[in-house]
């Protein structure tokens, strides 16, 4: 087997046994088993176990969400948020799993205190993020706070239905949903944004 893909292999297997028996339940050892190789070859690519579970999260997670939004191509903000829960679908089974184990770490059921931090770092930037990205439409909206709040309650509950719960959302729903929570906003995106 190629270094990459050994490499690969084990990162997947250590991605069902996180999701399966959590960061203190998985053991290196029981990788290796799985992913039939012997220890001092895990050991060769990651120092411990905190490794192998850092690069899984702090890379491949956040890799999953940024592939996810650069995918967005559209000029209406309900078709924006609508593709980006939709595409989630499309997911394959180990970007659903990775996603799943960085959901339990957010919502700080597994991994570490530093991860968790991050985590708590990057949760901090959901709503500012959100918030500039509705700016442009929330002029005719007595509460703007309110509603970019509600939007990202939303799509923390369709993303957890989609990957923790493995449930199909079909996209029809995901905007009838959406349009409900931003009802009322112009949903084209302004030609010249800095004009609003």
């Amino acid at each position: 087997m190629a270094d990459k893909d050994l490499r690969e292999r084990i990162k997947e297997v250590a991605v069902e046994h996180f999701n399966r028996d959590g960061y203190h339940g998985t053991t290196i050892r029981n990788i290796a088993n799985d992913v039939n190789c012997s220890l001092p070859m895990i050991y060769y690519y990651y120092k411990n176990k905190k490794e192998l579970f850092d690069e899984i999260i702090k890379k491949e997670f956040f890799s999953i969400i940024n592939r996810q939004a650069a995918l967005l191509k559209t000029s209406n903000i309900i078709d924006f948020y609508t593709q980006f829960i939709y595409n989630l679908n499309a997911l394959t089974d180990y970007d659903r799993r990775v996603y799943r184990l960085g959901i339990k770490v957010y919502l700080s059921f597994d991994g570490d205190d530093e991860l968790m931090d991050l985590m708590d770092d990057w949760e901090k930037t959901i709503l500012p993020r959100h918030y500039q990205i509705l700016q442009p439409y929330l002029k005719n909206t007595d509460n703007d706070i309110a509603v970019v709040r509600t939007l990202v309650h939303l799509l923390e509950t369709l993303i957890e239905n989609i990957v923790v719960k493995n449930r199909y959302l079909p996209e029809k729903e995901i905007r009838e949903e959406i349009a409900i929570v931003l009802h009322g906003i112009d949903g084209s995106i302004p030609t010249n944004p800095e004009s609003h």
